[in-house]
This record gives C-alpha cells, sequence and structure tokens, in this order.
C-alpha cells in the first residue's frame, strides 16, 4: 500500500483533520481507515444509511471507534433514500417535494458543518468503467500517481485507486483488521439495498431483527421476499 500512503501523506501534509465515507461493513472503507488513522489527529467517518441504526452495521462502526481512537463517525441519509422518498419507494414514507442531494452535495454540506475541507473515499478504478473514467481524469500536482489518486481542485483523494479488490483483502488479512461483510453473492456492503432480494435473504439468516427494520422503512420489501419464496418452492 505504499502509493496510499504517499496520497495519504500528502494530504496530511496540509491538514490534521480530514472526512472519509466510510460504509462501514465493505472492505475499502475498513483498509483506508487504518491507513488513514496514523496521519490525522481528527478523522470524520461519515456512514451514509438507507435504514439508519442497524445492529450488524453498528457492529462494525462500535469495531472501528474503540480502535482508532481519533475517529468519530456520523450517520446521514445515502442521497438515494431522497429519490426514494420523493417516489415513495417500496411503500416508504413518500414526500413528493423531497430535495434531491448528490454524493458531491452531501460531501459538500459535511465539509462546511464540521470544517474539514478534504475529504477521502475508498474508490478504485477496478470498481467499475464509470469510476475508472473518473479517476483518471483529474490533473496532477506532483507524481504520476496524483493522476488517479487527488483532485486538489475539489479537495478530494483516492488513496486507493490503483489497487484490486484482491490487495485489499490481502491488506485486510495481514493487519489482522475486521472481515469485511459479504451480503449473499452480490458483496455489497454500502448501507442496504431493501429490494435485492440477497441482501434480504442474508439479513433474514444472520440478522433477522435488521430484517424487521428493513421492513418497517420499506414495507414492500416483504412482499418481494414472499414472492421470491413462493418461486423458489
Amino acid at each position: 500500500m505504499k502509493e496510499a500512503i504517499n496520497v495519504i501523506r500528502k494530504i496530511a501534509a496540509i491538514t490534521d483533520k480530514a472526512v472519509l465515507f466510510h460504509s462501514a461493513t465493505g472492505k475499502d472503507s475498513i483498509a483506508l481507515l487504518h491507513l488513514m488513522h496514523s496521519y490525522f489527529k481528527e478523522i470524520l467517518c461519515v456512514f451514509m444509511y438507507s435504514v439508519k441504526d442497524l445492529d450488524h452495521v453498528n457492529k462494525y462502526i462500535g469495531w472501528a471507534q474503540r480502535r482508532y481512537k481519533n475517529a468519530r463517525f456520523i450517520q446521514i441519509p445515502h442521497m438515494a433514500v431522497y429519490s426514494e422518498r420523493r417516489i415513495g419507494f417500496l411503500g416508504c414514507e413518500q414526500n413528493p417535494n423531497q430535495k434531491l442531494y448528490s454524493l458531491s452535495d452531501l460531501t459538500d454540506i459535511v465539509r462546511v458543518r464540521y470544517n474539514i475541507p478534504w475529504a477521502f473515499f475508498g474508490f478504485k478504478m477496478s470498481d467499475s468503467f464509470k469510476r475508472r473514467l473518473m479517476l483518471r481524469n483529474y490533473t496532477p500536482d506532483k507524481g504520476d500517481y496524483d493522476l488517479q489518486a487527488i483532485n486538489y481542485k475539489s479537495k478530494k483523494a483516492y488513496p486507493l485507486s490503483v489497487y484490486k479488490n484482491s490487495d485489499v483483502l490481502r491488506y485486510i488479512e495481514d493487519n489482522g483488521l475486521i472481515r469485511p461483510e459479504k451480503y449473499g453473492l452480490i458483496g455489497q456492503s454500502n448501507g442496504c439495498d431493501p429490494s435485492n432480494v440477497e441482501y434480504l435473504l442474508w439479513l433474514e439468516k444472520n440478522s433477522p431483527g435488521d430484517l424487521q427494520k428493513v421492513y418497517t422503512v420499506y414495507p414492500q420489501a416483504e412482499r418481494l421476499m414472499f414472492n421470491y419464496k413462493q418461486k423458489e418452492k
């Protein structure tokens, strides 16, 4: 993780505080917080939820806060929640006048509210074609790696940019960090997707109390599960 550490050091030379958008249960966030914790006086971890206070998510947040004394977590609605509220997605409480927010909007809101200008993300070029295009379009300041890792103009950093999933998992294993969660075959770790049956099945098996919380916010998700199980009979 030499390249990632070099990126982190460059930002740490500018500021002693950083915002980290942290998915709680995801491998990239787990690795990135560990990489960052030695270089900043304060790390504000932002977890974006679809359903707040899920027990299995809070377990990961609690682990991180106990291990890294300079890290604190706040929870805000995921940007998808705002569009879901506007249309009443899966029976959630509807507000046709709900204002919509992008990740960029939420990042700016958090940075202004907590007066921390630099934000970190666990995005990698290997995640998707869209991510690859995004991360390759930055103007470097010093060194070739900055091209994919630091946007000095927007004050956003992506230290894991050039790494692959296998690199991140190996780093987690080598450093004895908490194992990331994998929801069935989808490997989803950011928030929750109440429309994905694999995610609901994982909750039913591993955290049934959380499944009920999802049903409370998205009542039609229960119908999805029912229909899936009927087809499987």
